[in-house]
């Protein structure tokens, strides 16, 4: 795989907002400029060959073949993953209360230096936040992460609150979308998205099953926030991404391709064979659609941001979209060194672009990802 995440098209033109097309989704006059984003990664760091084996000790019973899980290591194009524990702890969570109690400690934790990184990258205070929306679907709690981490964080009292659970992977796109349409109600404010992804606490000992197997061979933990600003807000914006338009995309009779069987050892994952057919059916048609509704088409788009869903999910996208080499290579990159951190992973991409190298003004980005329902998502983002 060659190339970068920025790809420009010598003398391509570049529609003015004012030539686009109305927009069927959410798409408005206003636009939110992306501040800043930060991701926070656990300290306990492996090479996916170092954790092979340790997994299998945890997932299958004593004697059991390890073909399988040994193949689905090598082919998950992942090198490196961060978990939330050291890897010699996770035998000893033999219940699904001592799984949530440990997402919940470790998600506090790393909730709290994703947001304050984000603040500070920003140029704010815990106490400018009008909205905090906190997604997570590896754990669960009342009071939520986001009530806990208002107080911890020192935001204000009446801060408006949105936990979120079940979007699962299309959740970072999903906030993103959403914390957009409320900044085009209330311009003035500034909007936090949260994401707390602690997949390797759902991982279920003694499940020899693909699904169980798959998971544990991709998965990494991770957090990420976001903070949003509206038109109406003060603050420079050069070099910041925009969102445009929002939109997403819910498929019916799909509900058993990807989510949770949820019983006593807590979240049992469904991922199924048939979500790369899917995208290669469905994705590339509408978000050619969403786009000609702004006046543009792939080509016009010289940043792609992809949630790293896994290998095959990774070449279904550019399948359908038609998209040239090297255009996905942020994603094979983030999976390759972090693994797939859920709703984070778009997240930790779009702070990687606004790190190693900004497009050019005025160019074009989509930001895209896939989750339970069966949904997918689509950010429009101007630089």
């Amino acid at each position: 795989m060659t190339g970068s995440a920025v790809r420009r098209h010598p003398g391509m033109r570049v529609p003015a907002l004012d030539e686009r097309a109305p927009a069927h989704s959410s798409a408005s006059n206003r636009t939110t400029t992306v501040a800043a984003v930060r991701t926070a990664l656990p300290s306990h760091r492996y090479a996916q060959s170092d954790l092979t084996e340790l997994i299998g000790d945890l997932c299958l019973r004593p004697g059991e073949d390890r073909g399988l899980l040994r193949r689905l290591h090598r082919s998950a194009g992942v090198r490196t993953r961060h978990l939330a524990l050291p890897i010699e702890r996770y035998p000893a969570l033999t219940d699904f209360g001592q799984s949530n109690a440990a997402w919940i400690e470790a998600g506090l934790e790393l909730g709290e230096e994703a947001l304050v990184g984000a603040f500070e990258s920003a140029g704010i205070t815990a106490a400018d936040v009008d909205l905090l929306v906190c997604t997570s679907i590896t754990g669960v709690a009342a009071p939520s992460l986001d009530a806990r981490l208002a107080v911890r964080v020192g935001m204000r009292p009446d801060v408006k609150r949105i936990p979120v659970f079940g979007l699962g992977c299309v959740a970072g796109a999903a906030g993103l979308g959403r914390i957009h349409d409320y900044l085009c109600g209330h311009p003035e404010d500034t909007a936090v998205l949260l994401s707390v992804e602690l997949c390797s606490l759902t991982l279920q000992q003694r499940d020899g099953s693909l699904a169980n197997l798959v998971a544990g061979a991709l998965f990494g933990d991770g957090a990420a926030a976001v903070v949003a600003r509206g038109g109406g807000a003060a603050g420079p914006a050069a070099g910041r991404p925009e969102v445009v338009a929002t939109q997403g995309r819910l498929y019916p009779d799909t509900e058993h391709l990807l989510g949770w069987k949820i019983g006593a050892s807590g979240f049992r994952v469904v991922v199924d064979a048939g979500i790369p057919d899917i995208v290669r059916a469905r994705l590339g048609p509408d978000l050619r659609a969403f786009l000609a509704a702004h006046g543009l088409v792939p080509d016009d788009v010289g940043t792609w941001i992809c949630h790293p869903g896994g290998p095959k999910v990774l070449s279904a996208v550019a399948d359908t979209l038609d998209l040239p080499e090297g255009a996905l290579e942020s994603a094979w990159r983030s999976l390759a060194s972090v693994g797939n951190m859920s709703s984070a992973s778009v997240l930790r991409l779009l702070e990687d672009i606004g790190r190693t190298g900004r497009p050019e003004p005025g160019t074009w980005g989509v930001l895209l990802a896939m989750g339970p329902g069966f949904c997918t998502e689509f950010v429009l983002l101007r630089w």
